[in-house]
């Protein structure tokens, strides 16, 4: 079996080179570019399966890269690596596209946990869609949601708001089917942690309500007082809809 490829990009090469020792101990292929370009040029020639992106990078900075990833068509889990830790920058990253975020300095086990995780949910994302296409495998979601003035089609990823298209990235779009599947019920963080982005009970992060609050943004008339979807206290979330 061919073991799942790695694009690092980051311009410590001390950093660069730690990280790609610990990967390739760990079984995983593993690129290195040291900038933007060099970056984007990797994943035109072979696409990762998933990149570790610094967002302190010489010429293109890491945010460009990862906007220009997604606009490119490229789906593989991007995990933002680091100095910075102010929430917005945390947002940006996610409103690009980022599937993580790991802050520097980071403990090499979490990382490493991290990426387990994120592989390990493509897979299984890959293996649904390919059940899907084949008409097998459809998971209890409803035909339709409605809440407020949006309406969602789950089985095609349609999300209208007042009749107009809303781009919901991925995992956003994921975490609202994990609550719409409990109809009404509470989702826990670690429960969403599990079944949004695979990871184990060993990986701690706010992940979840970063996109809580992102959704929320797009989909609420007043995202400070939601009404549709709730914080249920020392719980975690809930999604008010009819069927």
């Amino acid at each position: 079996m061919t073991p799942p490829r790695i694009l690092i990009v980051e311009d410590n090469a001390n950093l660069a080179t730690g990280l790609r020792n610990n990967l390739e101990i760990e079984g995983y292929a593993v690129d290195v570019a040291r900038d933007g370009p060099a970056a984007l040029a990797m994943v035109r020639e072979r696409p990762p399966d998933l990149v570790i992106l610094d967002l302190m990078l010489p010429q293109v900075d890491g945010y460009r890269v990862l906007e220009a990833l997604r606009d490119g068509g490229h789906e593989m889990p991007v995990v933002i690596l680091t100095a910075r830790g102010a929430e917005a920058e945390k947002v940006l990253g996610f409103r690009l596209g980022a599937d993580d975020y790991v802050t520097k300095p980071f403990g090499l086990m979490e990382l490493l946990a991290r990426v387990r995780a994120h592989l390990r949910r493509a897979r299984e994302d890959a293996r649904r869609a390919a059940l899907a296409a084949n008409g097998a495998g459809r998971d209890s979601l409803p035909a339709r949601v409605r809440f407020g003035d949006v309406e969602v089609e789950p089985a095609t990823h349609t999300v209208l708001r007042g009749g107009h298209p809303v781009a919901l990235r991925p995992k956003e779009f994921e975490l609202l089917m994990a609550l719409v599947r409990r109809r009404g019920g509470v989702a826990t963080r670690l429960e969403l942690l599990r079944e949004v982005w695979g990871y184990s009970d060993e990986v701690v992060s706010r992940t979840v309500d970063t996109h809580v609050a992102e959704v929320r943004r797009k989909l609420e008339d007043d995202p400070q007082n939601p009404v549709h979807l709730l914080t249920v206290r020392k719980a975690g979330y809930r999604l008010c809809w009819k069927g």
